[in-house]
């Protein structure tokens, strides 16, 4: 299987650098200038890059610096395991492939977490690179790192006996809220509907996605209703990752 794209999309941790010069005078008139190419960074061939982007924009949006040595678990749905790491802010920057589990490739894999700065590393003993390929299994190891949230907490539509209930025709509900994100620092709980954001009516999920986007990055108003009693909320948004550049 290859690597899973994330919607935060984001284009490589590596960027080759090539250079050179020519002289279209006489060789016989001229002496060509050494030039100084910078050298191709060390590739390890057993690492694919899922966020196309530098590791100073990593670091830029890590919630913490990277630990000394990444978190090893022990995986259990590739898929499952990265929705459940997604909603703590954790995002895939990378996956490590190998032929087969052993102690040299745990070691492997280690300091390739430790080189690409990764928070928290998943490991899949018998992961077939393909359908098409079923019979050769690889060791897959899928690396995480933990980002700073934009606000920090799971929302839902809201169903047509709460809509009747509040009285509104929009809006959502707040699920789990994440400890130390912009919603838990604006004292969001599970169970709040959010109707609108600085007087703009949140229309749905979809709706509170897009007007949290735009507004990422700086403080907005939530209006929010809670059991009885309809409050404000003062959310300052955190940076939102830039989309991949087009080639």
């Amino acid at each position: 299987m290859k690597n899973i794209a994330l919607k935060f999309g984001l284009c490589g941790l590596l960027v080759l650098l090539a250079g050179g010069c020519a002289s279209n005078l006489p060789h016989s008139t001229t002496t060509e200038l050494a030039v100084e190419v910078p050298a191709e960074p060390a590739i390890d061939p057993h690492y694919e890059a899922v966020i196309q982007r530098g590791p100073e924009y990593i670091d830029a949006l890590r919630a913490e610096p990277a630990p000394a040595q990444p978190e090893v678990v022990e995986g259990k749905s590739e898929l499952g395991d990265q929705r459940e790491l997604a909603s703590k802010g954790y995002v895939r920057i990378g996956n490590g492939r190998y032929p087969l589990v052993d102690a040299g490739t745990m070691r492997a894999a280690i300091e390739l977490g430790q080189e690409v700065g990764a928070d928290r590393m998943l490991l899949y003993p018998h992961h077939p690179e393909s359908s098409d390929d079923a019979a050769t299994d690889q060791f897959l190891v899928a690396y995480y790192v933990r980002f700073k949230l934009l606000f920090g907490a799971t929302f839902r539509n809201l169903t047509p006996g709460e809509r009747s209930q509040l009285g509104v025709d929009h809006g959502v509900q707040i699920g789990s809220v994440v400890g130390g994100t912009p919603a838990s620092q604006a004292n969001l709980m599970a169970g709040d509907y959010v109707i609108a954001l600085d007087g703009q009516p949140v229309t749905d999920r979809g709706g509170f996605q897009k007007l949290l986007l735009k507004a990422a990055g700086r403080a907005v108003s939530l209006k929010v209703r809670r059991g009885q009693q309809t409050v404000d909320r003062i959310v300052r948004l955190g940076a939102a990752p830039e989309p991949n550049p087009v080639p």
